[in-house]
C-alpha cells in the first residue's frame, strides 16, 4: 500500500485505469448492440453482413479484457496493469492503421492516436506508483 503522500498520484492512475477498463466495457456493448455503427465508430465499415459475426467476436474479447482490467485496478495491482497499458498500446496502433487504410475521417485516425497516448501516459504513471511502493 501507498503511503499518504502518494494518496494523489495512487488516485490518478486508479482514475486512468478505471476509464480505460469503462470505455472497453462499454465499446463492448456496443459492439453487441449495434455492430454495424461500432465498425464505422472504429473507422471501418461493414461491407458483407456475415461481418456482424466478427464485430461480435471482437466485443466478447474486449469484454474480457475489460474485466481483466476492472479486476486487477480493483486489486490495486499497478505492476501488471502498468505493463497491460503499455503493451495495450498495440491495439489502437493497429486500429489507427485499419482506419487510415479505409480512408477513415482524420478525427477517427486521430481518436486512435490520442488512445496510444493515453495508454503511454498511464503505463508511466503506473511505473511510478510502483516505483513508489518498492520504495516502502
Amino acid at each position: 500500500m501507498l503511503k499518504p503522500e502518494y494518496g494523489a498520484l495512487e488516485r490518478l492512475g486508479f482514475i486512468l485505469v478505471l476509464l480505460m477498463a469503462l470505455l472497453q466495457g462499454g465499446y463492448a456493448i456496443y459492439a453487441y448492440i449495434d455492430p454495424a455503427s461500432f465498425a464505422i465508430l472504429r473507422g471501418t465499415e461493414l461491407l458483407v453482413v456475415g461481418d456482424l459475426d466478427w464485430v461480435k467476436i471482437y466485443a466478447s474479447r474486449t469484454l474480457f479484457v475489460a474485466l481483466i482490467i476492472g479486476y486487477l485496478v480493483f486489486l490495486r495491482n499497478y505492476r501488471i496493469l502498468a505493463w497491460a497499458s503499455l503493451f495495450g498500446a498495440v491495439m489502437p496502433v493497429t486500429d489507427a492503421i485499419l482506419a487510415y487504410q479505409a480512408q477513415a475521417p482524420d478525427k477517427v485516425v486521430l481518436k486512435h492516436v490520442a488512445t496510444v497516448v493515453y495508454l503511454l501516459v498511464t503505463f508511466f504513471v503506473l511505473q511510478v506508483i510502483v516505483r513508489k511502493q518498492q520504495e516502502t
